[in-house]
């Protein structure tokens, strides 16, 4: 599912019947932008029964070229992360 089905799915809700396509395409955007400006900052974003948004920094390490089997350095780096929540998991 992309962004634009997203939208449409929720255009879809009965309850949310009252929404234009241009309402719901700014609650996907806000939510997104949101959530990642949360974890930039350090804040984790934890949804209940759907999971976690964290902020990770992974360590400097040494890696190998396949092509040439050198060994290269690999620089830190801070990257966003998602745990699924438990009643997600148990979904599947």
């Amino acid at each position: 599912m992309n962004r634009k089905e997203l939208v449409e799915a929720i255009l879809k809700n009965k309850e949310l019947n009252h929404l234009t396509k241009k309402d719901a395409d700014n609650f996907v955007n806000t939510f997104l932008d949101t959530v990642k400006k949360a974890v930039k900052k350090g804040d984790d974003v934890s949804l209940v029964g759907f999971g976690t948004f964290t902020k990770v920094k992974r360590a400097a390490r040494t890696g190998v070229n396949p092509a040439t089997g050198e060994k290269i350095k690999i620089k830190a780096k801070t990257l966003p992360k998602f745990r699924p929540g438990k009643a997600w998991k148990e979904m599947f």
